[in-house]
């Protein structure tokens, strides 16, 4: 596979992973406050395709994570650091991605069948119910926090290799390691307060780079005329 088409097939790749993760989240049952466990639980409990959303929510992210590994051949010529920057960041996109199926796996399954378990418990029950179903949230906030540090990481680093290659707009690597920062920020405050309205400036920053990057990249992509070169500039 020649540059060119690497470049489009990792570019594609990439954007469908942000528009299915955005079109799943749209889908996602919420209550005014997400650190409201008993409204969040309820909401949870009333929502009947809980499940997909999530399965969409990580095929997004199984797009995402492809799409970089089908870019690092494209973005390298020559060993040596931005090589070695381009193998970490790869490593850290792996270790995100195995983070995400087993953050999917506790939020998406374990979360639902505790909230389900909770609202039908008769009210003796209730309270034992409802801790299950809370540590289980806290160690969502655990598995999302660690997840948001790796994706973050792969993002920052692959961002600095496309940055630093030129071979599309260097402002496509400073979008990109603008999201990865975001992502770091959120993993700190979820691991530390949970979903608080602090995060609320960092995800939108995340969502918005990541969507003006990704976007832009496919449109370079596209626009590629020979090999390793882009009509983008620089």
């Amino acid at each position: 596979m020649d540059k060119r088409r690497r470049w489009r097939l990792a570019a594609w790749l990439l954007f469908a992973g942000v528009l299915v993760s955005l079109v799943a989240g749209l889908f996602h049952a919420e209550s005014g406050d997400a650190n409201d466990h008993v409204a969040s639980f309820a909401a949870y409990a009333a929502s009947g395709i809980w499940t997909f959303v999530h399965l969409g929510q990580f095929v997004g992210m199984a797009l995402l994570i492809a799409g970089l590994f089908v870019l690092l051949p494209a973005l390298v010529v020559r060993p040596g650091l931005l090589a070695v920057t381009a193998r970490f960041g790869a490593l850290a996109a792996a270790t995100a991605l195995a983070l995400y199926g087993a953050l999917q796996a506790v939020d998406g399954v374990a979360l639902k069948h505790a909230a389900d378990a909770w609202a039908a418990a008769p009210a003796p029950e209730e309270p034992a119910r409802f801790a299950t179903a809370e540590g289980i949230r806290w160690l969502e906030w655990g598995m999302r926090s660690y997840q948001s540090f790796m994706l973050g990481t792969a993002l920052v680093l692959f961002g600095i290799v496309i940055a630093a290659t030129r071979q599309v707009s260097r402002v496509i690597g400073y979008l990109m390691v603008l999201s990865g920062v975001a992502y770091l920020v959120q993993g700190w405050i979820i691991g530390a307060e949970g979903f608080a309205p602090a995060n609320t400036l960092p995800t939108l920053t995340g969502i918005l780079a990541t969507v003006a990057w990704s976007l832009w990249l496919l449109v370079s992509a596209l626009r590629m005329q020979t090999p390793g070169r882009s009509t983008a500039g620089t």
